[in-house]
């Protein structure tokens, strides 16, 4: 393995993930049973955005009966533990991680929103603080104008936060990327329970910075398992252990089958994890499959090894899905 440690002579080596928490993963259910959402922290959008569902469902039932039932005929898959029976693929959103309905891409009428250049999960968020902020830079604008300044500032602040850019994603094999946009802070090696010797690399992702989660590696997610805990600093390295957290481990083929984990953490702002990936999915390098929203911290763990080359460097800026972390080198 290529050295890497000079640049981080600071952080401690061989530190040992605490089995008070990471090692009851190994008695743990695949996909935590704890997991009702894609966002178990809950939030007021979240409540605004549901109880808003409850009535646009009464709405389409009652004026819109031809709508759902054509939407009933094509949806996919079973209710399951669903709370309620949907109508279309804008029910799911809060879901996707459940073993319930689904629609087809060519059946959905508003896979478009994918497109957006900002990030779904976040366009309730975007729309109604924008929109609060916008009002409040009017009244306040009425007495006088220079007031209206800060709130016209935190509505592009949000806009700037939830965008979602394109990314470049590198095609070849053996090719670890970063998971989130941010500084890398960290690079330590690590004895970790499930994957062995190991390779963590910490990113601390500021209001600035894009919030959505990528993949590193492809691979077919194994286990995902949700942690609620504290608020503290993301920049602090108690934050690891105590924040509130979400592990996504994936089986990675590029590398013999072995286990690459993605852990999603608060930090003192950031309040809600959101991760749609569940057991059984198979997912491509550079592929979003959740974001943290407003400030935090992203840790990626990977097998420790000597076709393992590490590229990025403790102070870089990076971005999720096209920076470079590190190579396997192919044998």
């Amino acid at each position: 393995m290529a050295s890497y440690l000079s640049s981080n002579a600071s952080v401690p080596l061989n530190d040992p993930i605490p089995p008070s928490s990471d090692a009851a993963m190994l008695e743990e259910p695949a996909m935590d049973p704890a997991l009702k959402s894609i966002q178990p922290g809950g939030g007021v959008v979240m409540t605004i955005e549901l109880a808003w569902g409850r009535f646009r469902r009464a709405w389409l039932n009652a004026v819109r009966p031809k709508y759902v039932a054509k939407m009933r005929d094509r949806r996919q898959g079973h209710r399951g533990e669903l709370p309620f029976e949907p109508v279309d693929s804008r029910d799911m959103k809060y879901y996707r991680n459940q073993d319930s309905y689904w629609w087809a891409d060519a059946d959905d009428p508003f896979l478009w929103r994918e497109s957006l250049p900002f990030v779904r999960v976040g366009l309730a968020e975007l729309i109604i603080m924008t929109l609060v902020s916008l009002v409040l830079a009017v009244i306040a604008g009425w007495f006088w104008w220079p007031l209206a300044v800060p709130f016209v500032l935190v509505a592009a602040l949000v806009a700037w936060f939830f965008r979602n850019p394109r990314r470049k994603v590198p095609e070849t094999i053996g090719t670890v990327v970063s998971p989130a946009d941010g500084k890398l802070v960290e690079i330590v090696e690590v004895d970790d329970p499930i994957i062995g010797a190991a390779v963590r690399f910490g990113i601390f992702l500021s209001v600035f910075n894009v919030h959505a989660n990528r993949i590193a590696m492809p691979g077919r997610v194994v286990r995902v398992r949700y942690r609620p805990g504290k608020f503290l600093n993301a920049l602090r390295s108690e934050s690891t252990k105590e924040n509130e957290n979400m592990d996504v481990e994936l089986e990675c083929p590029e590398i013999g089958g072995r286990i690459v984990r993605i852990r999603q953490i608060t930090g003192q702002f950031a309040r809600r994890i959101v991760c749609w990936a569940r057991v059984g999915d198979v997912l491509q390098r550079g592929e979003m499959f959740g974001m943290i929203k407003l400030g935090s911290r992203t840790e990626l763990v990977i097998p420790r090894d000597e076709a393992l080359e590490i590229v990025a460097q403790v102070g870089e800026k990076v971005c999720a899905g096209s920076t470079v972390f590190a190579r396997y080198q192919q044998g």
